[in-house]
């Protein structure tokens, strides 16, 4: 028995797709009020029912905007973490990838300028936490359990570099584009000083190296 999925299932695949690009793009110019459905179905020639068939409300179009953004940089920052040879190594480079992905002006706008007020802040950190937070946890076990840093209590460290690096997000989806190269340094540098103060003893000149 065939297991391809049949030409309506791939057209309707196809579809949905479409949309999510096209409410994309409206979103990241237009922001979540100056969008309608109206104009997201005449983005791609179809119908108000075509938007519907898939999504209950513009509210829930864009959820699924912000939740395919969000999932994409997540696997961008643990692809970029993977590259690494220890754990140290590992979690800049899954920072840098992270504060690249907050510099991108459809990221940015949709993320963490539009969500707050689309979503509300409730849900908004929420999904939030539904993303990034699991990833910043495996980050920072790993140095621990490496000795890298001291083995403070997990939930909580992750909370306040979950914070810290939300601080860094919001603030890039905000600066021009002159200026997104030096912020992203200058959060880079701290994030990693505050870092490098829980190394232990032995590591710290291994550490204050790779941060630099």
């Amino acid at each position: 028995m065939s297991t391809g999925k049949s030409r309506r299932d791939q057209f309707s695949e196809a579809t949905r797709a479409a949309l999510l690009e096209a409410a994309t793009h409206r979103f990241a110019t237009l922001g979540f009020a100056g969008t309608s459905l109206e104009d997201v179905a005449a983005d791609i020639r179809a119908t108000r029912g075509a938007v519907y068939h898939h999504f209950s409300s513009k509210k829930a179009l864009f959820e699924a905007v912000f939740e395919k953004l969000e999932t994409e940089a997540v696997h961008h920052s643990r692809s970029a973490g993977e590259r690494g040879d220890n754990p140290w190594q590992r979690a800049f480079l899954a920072l840098d990838a992270f504060l690249e992905t907050c510099s991108d002006p459809v990221h940015g706008r949709v993320v963490w300028q539009e969500a707050p007020l689309a979503l509300g802040w409730a849900q908004w950190e929420e999904l939030e936490r539904k993303f990034a937070f699991g990833l910043i946890e495996e980050h920072l076990r790993a140095l621990m359990e490496c000795g890298y840093i001291e083995p403070l209590p997990l939930d909580t460290t992750a909370k306040i570099a979950f914070a810290m690096l939300g601080a860094a997000g919001k603030a890039l989806s905000v600066a021009g584009e002159a200026d997104k190269p030096r912020l992203r340094d200058e959060y880079r540098m701290v994030i990693g000083q505050m870092l490098a103060g829980l190394v232990i003893k032995p590591r710290r000149d291994e550490a204050a190296a790779r941060t630099r």
